[in-house]
């Protein structure tokens, strides 16, 4: 895990003081030696065997974003990786051991003891989709026409994750009308209906949707929302809808290593979400984005100081209807897709074929109120502090409960779908 050194303008700050690093050691202090024991082990928080468990798939939904922003090096990307990992975590009731392994190792079940991996699932789901949360997310296994499915699969499909699975019919236009009425119920009608027919070779199609809209801690005043420039490199920029607190009280920190403004705003229902904003705007994301781990993220929610700053976001407003197939195959998972065994589901062999996803993520001036919170106290600081998310940034929504990624996106030009 790459050690979190936050640079929080403390020298600043009324009564000084010194930077911590995410072992809690004062910069300038020898750092504690390194022994292999991850922070999973150390941390109290992790020893909830939800919350591991949400740092686990979370952990997989940091590698998924990874290989598909490496994929798409020039466009937004929007993923709830949730939604894709409890797919795959349910396909595993229904490997025999070698392909439940791989499934397994990708999800990083591998680094867990809990003997009831998907009786916490449950238990995730529950607590990340609780109605205050405005957070849907469902995902469904679809098998090839006429396939004979074990009722010894199904029942604990259904026990634990809430779902059961759908055999194909072999007409698209009937499949897809079927799947599309599942996605709307699902989602309560707030994703878009699809138009991407079902291939008639699919012999196991994973599907994966989400949708969320935010709930700021502190709603904005619409009447402060102009066209601004967003700067989409060096040269060229932008007028994006932007909205504007002048007196914003958020938590942040500057991380010197990777060269970011890092900001964590409060929204409803126990969800945050977390911006990484380059110093410059010719900076290349990558390394952000190598760093990004469901430790790192908790060591960042635990060292941020909250701090009055003037504040600027883009209303945003992001879909995505698409294939992670191949996003898959690159982390560990292509003997999915080569001669996995599934004898658990059925007798006949089958294969992952597909692995689709669908997810809609929107934030505007909508919020509880129009101050922010009691708890929320800033550090009063000695300068002017700005924050502007006026060039391309990365951010996270992570449910503060239980610590698990919920979405991710990479934003280049927030205009984009």
């Amino acid at each position: 895990m790459q050690a979190l050194m936050l640079l929080l303008w403390t020298g600043a700050l009324l009564g000084g003081g010194s930077c911590q690093n995410s072992a809690g050691s004062l910069e300038g202090s020898p750092a504690p030696e390194t022994t292999g024991v991850s922070v999973e082990e150390e941390d109290p928080f992790f020893k909830v065997p939800v919350n591991k468990l949400a740092a686990a798939v979370s952990n997989f939904g940091y590698d998924l974003y990874r290989v598909k922003s490496g994929l798409s090096p020039t466009a937004n990307v929007l993923l709830s990786p949730l939604s894709v990992a409890t797919a795959l975590s349910a396909l595993s009731l229904g490997a025999e051991q070698r392909t439940e392994s791989s499934i397994h190792r990708a999800l990083y079940y591998d680094l867990i003891t809990n003997p009831d991996i998907h009786g916490t699932y449950k238990e995730l789901l529950a607590s990340v989709t609780a109605a205050q949360k405005n957070f849907k997310s469902a995902s469904r296994i679809i098998f090839e026409r006429k396939l004979r499915i074990k009722s010894s699969f199904v029942a604990p499909l259904e026990k634990s994750y809430g779902t059961r699975p759908r055999i194909l019919t072999g007409n698209s236009q009937v499949d897809l009308q079927e799947v599309n009425n599942w996605v709307q119920a699902q989602m309560k009608g707030k994703l878009a209906k699809s138009t991407r027919e079902i291939p008639s070779e699919v012999s196991i199609l994973l599907l994966g949707v989400a949708y969320f809209k935010g709930q700021w801690a502190t709603r904005f005043d619409p009447r402060k929302t102009s066209l601004q420039d967003f700067h989409l490199d060096e040269d060229r920029s932008v007028k994006v809808p932007m909205m504007s607190d002048p007196k914003a009280v958020l938590r942040y920190g500057l991380d010197s290593d990777l060269n970011c403004k890092i900001a964590q705003l409060p929204l409803t229902g126990s969800t945050s979400i977390i911006f990484f904003l380059p110093q410059k705007v010719t900076q290349n994301l990558t390394m952000i984005e190598e760093s990004l781990t469901s430790e790192f993220i908790h060591d960042i929610d635990r060292e941020l100081k909250t701090v009055r700053a003037v504040l600027t976001v883009p209303k945003l407003k992001l879909s995505y209807d698409g294939e992670v197939t191949k996003s898959l195959q690159e982390i560990k998972l292509q003997s999915l897709f080569d001669s996995p065994d599934f004898s658990k589901i059925t007798g006949k062999s089958i294969k992952l074929t597909q692995a689709e996803h669908r997810a809609s993520f929107e934030w505007n001036e909508d919020g509880a109120g129009p101050t922010s919170s009691p708890e929320l106290q800033p550090a009063h600081i000695t300068f002017p502090l700005d924050y502007h998310l006026n060039q391309p940034f990365i951010f996270v929504l992570r449910d503060t409960d239980t610590g698990a990624l919920l979405f991710i996106g990479k934003i280049l030009d927030p205009r984009g779908t």
